[in-house]
């Protein structure tokens, strides 16, 4: 990269460098941008484990590089990086990491008790409450996180799950999840 950037200078000069890095940085100060290449950074930091100062100037070469990549190619937007749902964001995964538990442990309990035949798979066609695509995907796909539920089929009015149990078909039914996810701003 320092060698390109050698190359560059020698070609165009210094001043076209200084003009394509200020309209590179005004392009990363943008808000999705920022958004963007922060939740990159400690996704990168999260996943390397260390701390050093050359590996994270290298995570930050990295992360800037995939922005200024990402916006070159124009796929940071409204829909491909939901900006508003970053606030609400953590609440829904302690929600959903809750309502994991809780069905683990009902299914936990289930299969222990195999004796007493307390399965009882079906079929329930539930209503998509929710207005956007987004919204739809993201209530399925918390169906489908929580063991016991599988979300089969996704139309534009309703999600066509497959239940282990009678009470988590009815737990479902009741709309809770759906309103939670809904509640999420994902829905808009």
């Amino acid at each position: 990269m320092l060698i390109m950037a050698g190359k560059f200078i020698q070609l165009h000069g210094i001043n076209r460098l200084a003009f394509y890095l200020l309209n590179w940085m005004h392009g990363i100060l943008e808000m999705k941008s920022y958004s963007f290449a922060a939740l990159l950074l400690l996704f990168w930091v999260f996943l390397s484990g260390h701390l050093g100062p050359l590996l994270l100037g290298l995570g930050l070469v990295s992360v800037a590089l995939t922005v200024f990549l990402s916006q070159r190619m124009n796929v940071i937007d409204h829909e491909s990086y939901p900006l508003h749902l970053s606030s609400q964001l953590p609440a829904f995964i302690v929600y959903m990491f809750k309502e994991i538990i809780k069905a683990n442990i009902d299914v936990i309990k289930r299969v222990l008790q195999w004796q007493g035949s307390t399965i009882s798979p079906q079929l329930v066609e539930l209503p998509a409450l929710q207005k956007s695509d987004l919204g739809r995907v993201v209530y399925a796909n918390a169906i489908t996180l929580t063991p016991g539920t599988v979300s089969i089929e996704l139309s534009q009015d309703t999600i066509l799950i497959h239940a282990l149990t009678e009470e988590a078909a009815e737990e479902l039914a009741t709309g809770s999840m759906a309103k939670e996810v809904s509640s999420r701003v994902f829905d808009e």
